[in-house]
């Protein structure tokens, strides 16, 4: 697998929130596509599934489970990302869940942008 585009680009030179932002288009398509592949459903019945799993809530119980199994270099992206300064305040979330799954999404964006594909399918497996 590769990324959908041949832009250079180096992810050690992003803002943590840059991050985030590609990795929570990452985190959505893995999601999706894990729902679309397990069964054939309404759209109405995919988008609740696919609702359950990207909220706040629920990456914030992801990373409390993958949390053992990161490096230390992954580690430090997920609490640049965790800690970044947003101006958005969660409606219906703690902002400790909203905090993590920034940071968790960070990660993700990280790993996408450097080739880390398996790395990315082994946290999320």
């Amino acid at each position: 697998m590769a990324r959908l585009t041949l832009f250079d680009c180096n992810p050690a030179q992003l803002s943590p929130l840059t991050l985030a932002f590609v990795g929570d288009g990452v985190f959505d398509l893995f999601v999706r596509e894990e729902i679309v592949c397990s069964a054939n459903r309404p759209v109405g019945a995919l988008n609740k599934l696919k609702v359950d799993r990207v909220r706040c809530e629920a990456q914030a119980a992801l990373f409390a489970k993958i949390e053992p199994l990161l490096t230390e270099e992954e580690t430090d992206i997920f609490r640049r990302g965790r800690n970044a300064h947003t101006s958005h305040t969660p409606k219906n979330a703690s902002p400790a869940d909203y905090h993590t799954a920034t940071g968790l999404e960070a990660l993700f964006g990280y790993l996408y942008l450097s080739d880390r594909f398996d790395r990315i399918r082994e946290l999320l497996s």
